[in-house]
């Protein structure tokens, strides 16, 4: 659609230029304008940083998952049925959890995908701007971008006006006061308040988590401590019961034994 709407404007060109004067055109590199921008660049690298750290997130949660999975299969055969279900379910919500990570941060309507918008929009609009002021005072007929989806099959160099839309925005920039950061770093650094109510969301809800976890371990921990406590006290009272038995046999031998050497003595005074 795009490649048939310029063959249209080349053949309305095409038209008009027979019918009187030249068509003027012009095009412009956006991709080499932003490489070209130093505050771009930094907040570009900031945005990198993010994006690596995001991805860092996400393999620790895979990693902290697949570790949970294999302890599971593990100590399958020491756990009743209701731990293992208990364990599974653990797993699957942390895992539901990444997943809703992922698409926060990489979905086509998450965070690198806004922030990269965030990032562009302040230089496409000098762009844009500066694309105006110079197309009408040379009079330009049409200028395209060279980095967007219209195929140009073709492009003189001559009639790339790059070069002049970068001195027109360096000129821009020099008008503003030099100890304020331009927009799109400003901008960059500064998110709207969506994002950072989704990240404060994303932090509280590792914490919750975090304190989830620690409160059911140390549920568990009780646990195991109230059974070796219940386990030591019937030891213990076993035993006692063993050595009350055992002393209450040797007593009763001890009698018995006493009243046989009475028995005895008894019948060796009659025989005398």
């Amino acid at each position: 659609m795009k490649t048939y709407v310029l063959l249209l404007l080349m053949a309305i060109m095409t038209v008009s230029a027979s019918a009187q004067r030249g068509v003027r055109i012009g095009y412009v590199d956006m991709d080499y304008i932003l490489q070209n921008v130093e505050e771009y660049q930094a907040a570009n690298k900031q945005l990198a940083d993010k994006v690596q750290k995001w991805k860092s997130e996400v393999e620790d949660q895979e990693s902290t998952i697949t570790k949970m999975r294999a302890d599971l299969n593990a100590e399958k055969v020491l756990l009743t049925k209701e731990l293992i279900q208990e364990r599974e379910e653990e797993i699957d919500a942390l895992e539901s959890q990444m997943k809703d990570y992922q698409q926060d941060r990489f979905g086509p309507q998450g965070d690198l995908v806004r922030q990269r918008s965030q990032l562009v929009k302040p230089i496409q609009d000098q762009v844009f701007d500066a694309v105006q002021e110079i197309a009408a005072n040379k009079k330009y007929d049409f200028v395209f971008d060279k980095s967007a989806d219209v195929v140009m099959l073709y492009s003189d160099k001559r009639y790339d006006i790059s070069e002049q839309i970068l001195r027109s925005i360096n000129v821009t920039r020099k008008k503003v006061d030099r100890q304020e950061k331009s927009s799109a770093l400003k901008e960059f650094e500064e998110p709207d308040p969506e994002l950072k109510a989704r990240e404060e969301a994303y932090e509280q809800k590792k914490e919750d988590r975090a304190a989830e976890i620690e409160a059911r371990r140390e549920a568990k921990l009780k646990e195991i401590e109230a059974r070796k406590k219940a386990y030591e006290e019937r030891r213990q009272k076993m035993l006692e019961e063993r050595e009350a038995r055992k002393k209450a046999k040797l007593e009763e031998r001890e009698q018995l034994k006493k009243e046989n050497n009475n028995s005895n003595a008894t019948e060796n005074e009659e025989g005398e």
